[in-house]
């Protein structure tokens, strides 16, 4: 009798057990289970997930440092939809321009002068919709070229094209304005409805920003490259000529000049113009502050050249000995005034 009540006892808890398993903890597992599946499997589905907690950002976020002047924290998880941002607005914006020019030689070698055509490309940027180009003097001027040597001559360019962007058609441009001393000249095509570039204050670039250059490098047409800003206010000479320029690791190329450096809005901080090579050298470009451009650009399309200040006086200097002979006092003596 003792045996069959123990027997019994075990019958009826090993019963109650199954109930509480098959009523309540297995079906609250499975509901865990089920429940974590559905989660992760909204959370994998992009749009789900923009639903349940939102869009993320797209847009580079920084915090200003109280006095350094830098920042203490950028996001760039979203990289490269922010290159792909920068693109799309400022390639509307951004020509490859071809000039052609009358190369003459006096090498007699061969039977004496010889006369051929030759070809260079550049880049340009649309500064308003009615057809004005701003780009390098270099790009358009052929002095700037390989004339020093001797036994060649290179004539004025004999024709000036430009190509925009998504346009299989070529246009004529003509040069409106140059100015070697800032490196800048402005074009014009007959064509309105253009897309004009939109401009930052190049005062306010920071080193290490997001920086792209875009242009037509080797003839390409459209071409960007990415990078960070390197330096600002870096002095850089060529051709006897100091510029203050921005510097970027962004690759530039022969035929980027006068192409847009931008930042990450797609806005233009510079536009491309020298460029570092030789051995041991890699990613060092420079761009002309587009801050620096505004006046001479206003200058060229208004005047044809750049307006500068000058004083208008011929002087001759007095030496103690010419001052003697003179009953004169040492010093500079006005010869002559310009009207």
């Amino acid at each position: 009798n003792n045996f069959n009540n123990y027997s019994n006892n075990s019958s009826r808890k090993s019963k109650s057990n199954g109930g509480f398993l098959k009523s309540v903890f297995v079906p609250f597992v499975s509901g865990i289970l089920g429940c974590s599946l559905v989660i992760g499997t909204c959370f994998g589905v992009p749009k789900i997930k923009e639903k349940l907690i939102g869009k993320s950002s797209s847009v580079l976020t920084s915090t200003p440092s109280t006095n350094s002047g830098t920042v203490s924290q950028i996001n760039l998880a979203n990289y490269s939809d922010t290159a792909v941002f920068a693109a799309n607005k400022i390639l509307p914006s951004i020509v490859g321009i071809e000039i052609q020019y009358t190369v003459t030689s006096s090498f007699f070698m061969f039977g004496g002068p010889s006369t051929s055509t030759s070809t260079a490309s550049g880049s340009g940027i649309i500064i308003s919709e009615d057809g004005y180009i701003l780009t390098n003097n270099h790009v358009v001027d052929t002095s700037s070229s390989s004339s020093s040597y001797s036994y060649y001559e290179l004539s004025e360019a004999t024709s000036v094209k430009v190509k925009l962007y998504g346009d299989d058609n070529t246009y004529d441009a003509k040069i409106v304005g140059q100015d070697s001393k800032t490196d800048l000249a402005v074009l014009k095509i007959e064509k309105n409805g253009l897309t004009a570039a939109e401009f930052a204050n190049s005062d306010e670039v920071k080193i290490g920003e997001f920086a792209m250059a875009i242009g037509n490098p080797l003839g390409l047409g459209s071409s960007i490259t990415c990078g960070v800003i390197s330096a600002v206010n870096r002095d850089v000479s060529s051709d006897g000529t100091t510029y203050t320029c921005i510097q970027t690791d962004a690759a530039i190329n022969s035929g980027n000049s006068g192409g847009a450096l931008v930042n990450s809005e797609g806005k233009v901080i510079g536009v491309n113009t020298l460029k570092l090579s030789g051995t041991g050298v890699e990613g060092i470009g420079f761009a002309i502050p587009i801050n620096s451009t505004l006046d001479v650009t206003q200058d060229l399309i208004e005047y044809q050249k750049v307006l500068r200040p000058y004083i208008g006086l011929a002087t001759i200097d007095l030496d103690e000995e010419l001052a003697k002979a003179n009953n004169l006092v040492v010093g500079v003596y006005v010869k002559s005034v310009d009207d």
